[in-house]
């Protein structure tokens, strides 16, 4: 990685964000699927879930287990999760193809029920959670390495963060919502340089706001 820009060369010569590194997985992530928008409520909760799992790990080794994850979790169907009990627990935590941590695991229990009362008060997933999309007086003027590096919250996330909270949801602190917001192309972090930028920037143009 250049220091100063966090890109990296790949091996068909472009240029790439420096946390793509060499892994395939890892870069058939960043190229197709970081900082693209998602209205799909399903796709969101998987999101927000795998981000509060991630916590305390590398982001590469909860997308190594996330086949595991969704098989475990019923697809991330929060209605059926829901529904999940104490007999859940304990199958999740005797799964050793997940992170198989107590208070994370009964933590996407409880926000799925959560996840249903916020369907109930917005009409989606999507809906909500568009809703506060930082406008571009809240974005930084230019998205390099040392702005991303020195910002892992912003008032956004710390706003949704706390509303959240307020809503009852658990693992959902202003930095994993930040990791959310990245994720779920609320806002586009690919730095300036990177290949994937201008693209994810003219889907995120094409995108129909949910509400």
């Amino acid at each position: 990685m250049e220091e100063k820009t966090g890109l990296i060369v790949g091996a068909d010569g472009a240029m790439r964000c420096f946390w793509r590194g060499s892994d395939e997985l890892y870069g058939r992530y960043h190229d197709e699927e970081w900082g693209r928008p998602v209205a799909d409520d399903r796709r969101l909760f998987e999101k927000i879930c795998l981000e509060g799992f991630q916590s305390g790990l590398s982001w590469l080794t909860i997308l190594r287990k996330r086949k595991n994850f969704r098989a475990a979790f019923d697809g991330f169907d929060f209605e059926r999760i829901a529904g999940y009990t104490e007999s859940d627990v304990e199958r999740l935590l005797g799964d050793a193809g997940i992170v198989r941590h107590r208070g994370k695991i009964e933590s996407v229990i409880n926000n799925a029920r959560r996840a249903g009362e916020l369907v109930e008060e917005a009409g989606s997933l999507a809906a909500w959670f568009w809703k506060f999309e930082p406008g571009p007086q809240d974005r930084p003027a230019r998205v390099d390495y040392p702005t991303l590096i020195a910002n892992p919250t912003t008032a956004t996330s710390t706003l949704i963060s706390k509303e959240l909270k307020k809503r009852g949801w658990t693992f959902v602190g202003p930095t994993t919502v930040y990791a959310f917001m990245q994720a779920m192309g609320m806002v586009n972090d690919h730095i300036e340089g990177c290949v994937c930028r201008p693209v994810v920037e003219a889907e995120r143009l094409r995108f129909r706001r949910p509400h």
